[in-house]
């Protein structure tokens, strides 16, 4: 069914208030704040329009770039060697060294680069976890589920307007709900109380209450109202004395976010209820814990141990350079030293 569509200001900001019996009450209304956009349902994933670069037909690419079409030749630059009777000595390092340097180097390298990859899924998870659910009230209490003997189950849902088709689907986001939570919810869905398409928040708050009591014979239930009419619609609740031991401020403002939340998506009706009840109910029971934290200490340990693998690497190059200089005046031969009076002896007391 075709419903409002983009939704404004909000009337009443979700604020609970004792009714009858002690029962908690509270919601929210939205009005359109475009005629334009006349249906939730109308809303549709944009298309590119012919001619852009993301349609199929009518673009074209770009010509390429201009390039000449012969290559001027490099000017020619005379080299001239010298040779040089008397070269020095290239550096002196056995293959038994460079073997053991290069996989020092390559080793320490490989768990750099593991770790900075552990840090980076780490941050990522973060990241995601904190806009997951962006616009949700996040749930900061501990909550015990309603206990089962305090609720007798009943029907799930009353529909005037004839929107719900597939009860199944709407049906089991609603029972994840009252598993999650142990307060079974009622979706009631009109567009006008008492022939009334505008009413007051006394006359809602009258009309729920009379109602709760003609659906439910017990305090564990929650009534969630929608009321829409033309491209206004607005979200009601009322929780019995039992049913707001668990469903308290923060837990109906999860509700009703997420109905918002899913509200202008092309999700179905049953399926944006379904959804809303379902995710609403896990994270009503879920103490939001800062993903930063872990994040921190992750980084902490990475930092440390790359430190420690620098400086165990500086040690190894060190050792190696060592025992490279080591090798090379040992294997120096005795014709090499020079005439100036250098013996052999003094030569091997430089190590």
């Amino acid at each position: 069914m075709a419903r409002a569509g983009m939704g404004g200001g909000a009337g009443g900001g979700g604020r609970s208030t004792g009714s009858g019996g002690g029962r908690s009450f509270g919601g929210r209304s939205h009005s359109s704040s475009s005629s334009s956009s006349s249906s939730r349902s109308a809303s549709s994933r944009s298309t590119f329009p012919s001619g852009s670069p993301g349609s199929r037909s009518g673009y074209h690419s770009p010509p390429p770039p201009y390039r000449p079409a012969h290559t001027p030749p490099r000017p020619h630059i005379p080299f001239h060697f010298h040779h040089h009777h008397h070269r020095p000595a290239p550096f002196y390092r056995s293959y038994r060294h460079t073997v053991v340097y290069t996989r020092t180097r390559t080793l320490s390298n490989a768990l750099i680069l593991l770790l900075c990859l552990v840090f980076t899924l780490t941050m990522v998870q973060a990241i995601f976890s904190m806009s997951g659910a962006s616009g949700v009230t996040r749930s900061t209490v501990a909550r015990t589920p309603l206990p089962k003997t305090e609720t007798v189950e009943t029907g799930y849902y009353t529909d005037e307007l004839g929107w719900i088709g597939n009860v199944t689907a709407l049906q089991a986001g609603m029972k994840n709900f009252y598993k999650a939570t142990g307060v079974q919810p009622h979706l009631y869905i009109t567009d006008s109380i008492d022939g009334s398409y505008a009413p007051s928040r006394e006359e809602l708050e009258a009309w729920m209450t009379r109602t709760y009591d003609e659906l439910f014979q017990d305090e564990g239930h929650l009534l969630l109202l929608f009321l829409e009419h033309g491209e206004e619609y607005s979200t009601w609740y009322m929780g019995g004395r039992q049913a707001k031991t668990v469903m308290d401020q923060e837990a109906s403002d999860i509700l009703l976010d997420y109905i918002d939340r899913y509200y202008y998506s092309d999700m179905t009706d049953e399926a944006m209820f379904s959804k809303a009840f379902d995710d609403a109910g896990k994270r009503i029971m879920t103490v939001y814990k800062s993903p930063w934290p872990p994040v921190l200490i992750t980084g902490g340990v990475v930092v440390i141990l790359i430190i420690l693998l620098r400086f165990w690497r500086a040690r190894q190059e060190q050792k190696n350079l060592e025992a490279e200089q080591t090798e090379r005046i040992l294997s120096t031969p005795l014709e090499s030293i020079g005439a100036d009076g250098d013996s052999l002896s003094r030569k091997y007391d430089e190590l």
